[in-house]
């Protein structure tokens, strides 16, 4: 059996390096695991997932022109499962764990300081509201801050004649 980009094999951690592990493959070959490919999450040390001697399932993802065979651990395995979003959250967006370190206060008595010129606008009621619903509201900011913007310009223009 030939080993093709794309196979997965069963293969033996025969050493581990900090840059990752080297498998042994049927048809007495070997190829390297990298450590970014070993798990979906961060690997520090790879001797915390795997031990010389231990059974693995690997895929080859590449055959380099010195026939080196690149190996994944984690991309013969399924992906895990996604964490679920909660409605009104935002990927990447602030949370408890996001704070400066040394910060242990609770999260109901941290604050930050508000920046010049921003007032929040009153909290709406949570809940579905109707696209209407939506496109009303945000008509009604839009209106309300350009004519903020063209009051605050006429202002601006008397000053600069005498």
């Amino acid at each position: 059996m030939g080993i093709e980009v794309g196979s997965i094999l069963d293969g033996k951690v025969t050493g581990i390096t900090k840059f990752g592990a080297f498998v042994s493959l049927p048809g007495n070959r070997s190829g390297l695991v990298h450590i970014s490919e070993i798990a979906y999450s961060y690997v520090n040390d790879v001797h915390d997932l795997l031990t010389e001697g231990q059974e693995v399932k690997v895929k080859v993802i590449g055959i380099d022109a010195n026939n080196r065979i690149n190996l994944s651990i984690k991309q013969a395995l399924p992906p895990p499962p996604r964490p679920e979003r909660r409605p009104g959250s935002r990927p990447g967006g602030p949370s408890d764990h996001s704070r400066p370190e040394g910060d242990r206060r609770p999260p109901s008595r941290r604050t930050s300081a508000p920046s010049r010129g921003f007032v929040p606008e009153p909290a709406q009621p949570r809940g579905p509201a109707s696209f209407e619903d939506q496109l009303k509201q945000f008509m009604a900011s839009s209106d309300s801050k350009l004519s903020e913007l063209h009051m605050n310009e006429k202002r601006g223009s008397r000053r600069g004649r005498k």
